[in-house]
């Protein structure tokens, strides 16, 4: 990828010089659940009440907020100067249907964080909060993908950004709310569909992010898309449960297989449009 020199986008916040939480008081999963009951109790937004949640830990010292803006190492600046297309793509993308693209704010840390959705430690991988409207990301995962999963590559990094930035587009358009009301009235095969279907959507938004920026920007060069798409193979959930030695039972996937993964990631590349990415509507993934 030929990123260097581009933007940077300045809603990247760098917590991994941060001690956060600091001194147990940040909002963990319980105090999030008396949030949502006292949210459907009164019929209060949840998004706002965590937001404010946050911002009350934020203003009385229990959560330290990170520098906001460029990291000074290249790792992190290869994160922001992703995050910065994903930004311009989108607006570019959401003004085109007549709406307005609000970014989301990129965390980086280390070995675990404190979100709006509660403590994760950075073995769960890189992932997007709804209620606080960021992806958090370990940039130690990058070197997890490239040696215990074989997935090296700069595009293989922007990949898995923009699937995450990908959520946060769900999110803008009222899709990750829709399923997560549907999976509460279904089984758990149904409801472990409907998140590989939310997941295969996300690649297909990355795919899209990738189409547009290298029209925009001609920055993929030759092998770049066999990286994104080795590295959405790598994370497959077949993928995954062989290599853990597990039984490979489709009901129970949440994020698709392999060759789903790369098959919608590739829609997206190939289409550079969102309704595309359909994946609802599709019989087959």
């Amino acid at each position: 990828m030929r990123w260097k020199g581009e933007r940077e986008s300045d809603q990247v916040e760098d917590r991994r010089r941060v001690g956060v939480p600091r001194g147990g008081l940040a909002l963990g999963g319980g105090a999030i659940l008396l949030l949502l009951l006292f949210a459907v109790l009164t019929g209060a937004d949840p998004t706002q009440l965590l937001d404010a949640a946050t911002r009350v830990q934020v203003e009385t010292g229990a959560l330290e907020p990170g520098p906001l803006g460029s990291p000074d190492d290249e790792g992190g600046q290869f994160a922001a100067i992703v995050l910065g297309s994903t930004e311009d793509v989108f607006a570019q993308v959401f003004a085109n249907r007549g709406s307005r693209y609000t970014p989301p704010r990129l965390v980086l840390f280390s070995g675990a964080v404190e979100s709006a959705c509660g403590y994760a430690e950075a073995a769960v991988g890189p992932f997007y909060c709804p209620p606080d409207s960021q992806v958090y990301l370990d940039l130690t995962f990058f070197d997890e993908l490239e040696q215990r999963f074989g997935a090296p590559g700069d595009f293989a990094q922007a990949y898995v950004i923009a699937h995450e930035v990908g959520h946060h587009v769900q999110n803008l358009l009222g899709v990750s709310r829709k399923v997560s009301g549907m999976q509460r009235q279904v089984s758990r095969e149904d409801a472990n569909d409907l998140s590989v279907r939310l997941e295969l959507q996300a690649d297909c938004f990355a795919g899209v992010w990738g189409k547009i920026a290298n029209r925009e920007r001609e920055w993929l060069e030759p092998g770049d898309v066999e990286e994104g798409l080795a590295a959405a193979a790598a994370i497959g959930d077949d993928t995954l449960l062989h290599r853990a030695g597990g039984a490979l039972q489709p009901e129970s996937w949440t994020h698709g297989s392999s060759q789903m993964r790369g098959r919608w990631l590739r829609r997206g590349l190939e289409s550079g449009d969102l309704d595309a990415c359909d994946t609802f509507a599709a019989e087959a993934l």
